[in-house]
């Protein structure tokens, strides 16, 4: 019980210390090359108890040793102070703990920390899944769900009590008496399933750290989500003037040099959920990231159209994250604004200046909880 107490204050400090550092684990991407497959590597300073250090009785230093007050100083020796020389040291130096964080923990601490709702979802709600819940304990049943515990108690009673169990030889032989079986009954849950769209724009004027805002904001924004359904899909959409899919890996690295229509990945996106995710039986989000270039007035129109007729009454949201660009006008989300200002709820803007912006970001997009 006194482990179980630690370890649980552990994680406490664990927690607090996440939360602390939150904004900056989210803009650095070097948490995300620590991922496994369902944990996180988390790097915390080492917490260290105020200690006293002894020195040697020989080491000398100002106000040691003879001298009156107004001697000069003399320069130290090797060793005592001066940069790059004397013995090596036999002191260990100051280490991070690396402390292993599941994805599911990291998502509930974001949405603590972001008071995140949870999200309303549609769900297949004609589809059941089957699941099967333990109930109780049968004396009869088959061998795969004979209950290891119980039947070893059994038998130990049984044993205690006939005056055969041996102390100095404990072995316990459960006979077919001792045995007990797990009972169970069938449930059936609505399954409730989402998929993201992720759309990028990857022209000549988004760069590498452009991109890199993209990715480290996706990734939390799957964290999240994976939480909140049990079957998550992504698809990936590039665009320049364009559009086409491609798997995760392309979408991050790809980078061109044309111009810019938005509504060819709207499009595209259209067509994927017409053709794979009737909106009856999924959840659908969508994401798209740009800097706000759109080469004309006409392309902007076009893409409004696609939104109200194709996209915004099939999905749950829509997300628009204006990555800030050098090279970028940032139009469209003035655009975006200018046409749906407060008449939809499933439209989500967000401008995203720096990696610091991206925790900001996810709150916009994921505060709504549709």
């Amino acid at each position: 019980m006194k482990m179980e107490s630690d370890l649980n204050r552990f994680r406490k400090i664990v927690r607090g210390k996440i939360k602390q550092e939150l904004r900056r684990f989210i803009a650095n991407g070097d948490l995300l090359a620590r991922q496994g497959k369902k944990v996180v590597t988390i790097p915390l300073p080492r917490i260290e108890i105020p200690h006293f250090q002894f020195g040697g009785q020989e080491q000398g230093g100002v106000g040691q040793g003879e001298g009156e007050v107004g001697d000069n100083v003399q320069p130290g020796q090797p060793g005592q102070g001066e940069p790059g020389e004397g013995e090596a040291g036999n002191q260990e130096g100051k280490h991070s703990l690396e402390v292993d964080v599941s994805l599911q923990e990291l998502a509930q601490i974001l949405g603590e920390e972001l008071a995140l709702p949870n999200i309303e979802n549609k769900g297949k709600k004609n589809i059941k899944d089957r699941q099967y819940k333990y109930t109780g304990i049968l004396r009869q049943g088959p061998e795969s769900l004979r209950h290891f515990k119980k039947t070893y108690k059994e038998a130990l009673k049984r044993s205690i009590s006939s005056g055969t169990y041996n102390p100095d030889n404990p072995v316990i032989v459960p006979v077919k008496d001792d045995k007990r079986y797990r009972s169970y009954k069938v449930v059936n849950l609505p399954v409730a399933n989402a998929v993201i769209l992720y759309m990028m724009d990857v022209s000549g004027s988004m760069g590498d750290e452009q991109k890199e805002i993209v990715r480290l904001t996706s990734f939390w924004l799957d964290t999240w989500l994976q939480t909140q359904y049990q079957g998550l899909e992504r698809r990936y959409i590039i665009h320049d003037a364009t559009a086409r899919e491609v798997d995760q890996d392309t979408f991050y690295r790809t980078k061109e040099s044309g111009g810019t229509l938005i509504s060819s990945a709207y499009r595209l996106a259209a067509k994927l959920v017409e053709d794979h995710f009737p909106p009856a039986e999924w959840n659908i989000y969508l994401f798209h990231f740009s800097d706000g270039d759109n080469w004309s007035g006409n392309d902007t129109a076009e893409c409004m159209k696609i939104l109200e007729s194709g996209l915004l009454p099939v999905s749950n949201l829509f997300c628009y994250g204006q990555v800030e660009s050098r090279y970028g006008s940032g139009q469209f989300l003035r655009d975006l604004q200018k046409h749906f200002g407060e008449k939809s709820d499933r439209v989500t803007i967000a401008q995203i200046k720096d990696r610091d912006s991206i925790i900001d970001a996810i709150k916009v997009f994921l505060g709504k909880g549709k």
